[in-house]
């Protein structure tokens, strides 16, 4: 039996019961609470009700996606194939796109409600990204591509501690020594790392990571996931995490796969 909890659509359509709500107590799943059950929790972190997108111009939806939800400090491992639309399931959640149709919440905040100025507040305030191309800039060293994030959100900054990206960057394995480096003269595994250390500082109620592994081999790829995935729960930050590598899902107490849970794939 795999130990990992698989989501996919219920049957009969996502309203078909009263909203329910998934629980996980120390990184694992304990099943399902209907919100009408347990009036007192929390809200999810994140809530997806018959989220559409499509594209402009496009003749069909990329996503239709009937329910999702993540908790507060939860870690998901998302997987699906290239081109199934999990990079843009992450756009949305990020808010750099907005919903065709249905309702998307973040942290209780409507994004398709949202004006595209709030959702740039959102996202500078509450989220943090890991690009798949790490999207550091080359020019500025270690420590100021870390503290950037800083810049465009006071949260963050009253968040972070005195000292929070050197203690970062030395959670990821990165010595002081190169701290001061531009991040041009860095490898390609000491840039994911510094681009994590950016997306956990001030620590962000989500973090996002669109397939920061696909050019790291085998013990860089495993040494960085032990690495995020610990700077997370010290954080207490969400983590979706998006991979077309099914191996990397056994660290994941919550597995889902785009193809079941988006309607557009069937």
């Amino acid at each position: 039996m795999d130990a990992n909890r698989v989501d996919a659509p219920a049957a009969g359509g996502p309203l078909a019961e009263a909203p329910r709500a998934d629980v996980s107590v120390g990184g694992s799943s304990v099943g399902d609470v209907s919100v009408c059950d347990a009036p007192r929790a929390e809200a999810p972190l994140v809530d997806v009700r018959d989220l559409r997108y499509r594209w402009p111009g496009a003749a069909a939806d990329t996503l239709d996606i009937p329910a999702l939800q993540l908790q507060a400090g939860e870690q998901l491992f998302l997987r699906g194939a290239s081109g199934s639309g999990k990079s843009t399931l992450l756009a949305l959640l990020a808010g750099v796109l907005a919903p065709t149709a249905g309702s998307l919440r973040v942290l209780g905040q409507d994004l398709g409600r949202l004006s595209g100025a709030a959702r740039d507040r959102l996202r500078a305030d509450q989220i943090g990204v890991v690009f798949q191309q790490f999207n550091l800039l080359p020019y500025l060293s270690v420590r100021d591509n870390v503290t950037l994030a800083l810049r465009f959100s006071a949260r963050r900054r009253a968040q972070a501690a005195t000292g929070e990206a050197e203690r970062l960057l030395g959670a990821m394995g990165l010595p002081a020594a190169l701290w001061s480096r531009t991040a041009a003269q860095l490898s390609v595994g000491q840039q994911q790392r510094v681009a994590a250390a950016r997306a956990l500082i001030g620590r962000p109620a989500l973090l996002l990571a669109d397939e920061p592994t696909s050019a790291l081999d085998e013990d860089s790829r495993d040494a960085f996931m032990a690495l995020l995935q610990q700077c997370c729960a010290e954080a207490g930050s969400a983590l979706v995490f998006v991979s077309h590598d099914a191996r990397l899902a056994a660290r994941f107490a919550r597995v889902a796969d785009l193809s079941r849970l988006n309607r557009s794939a069937a």
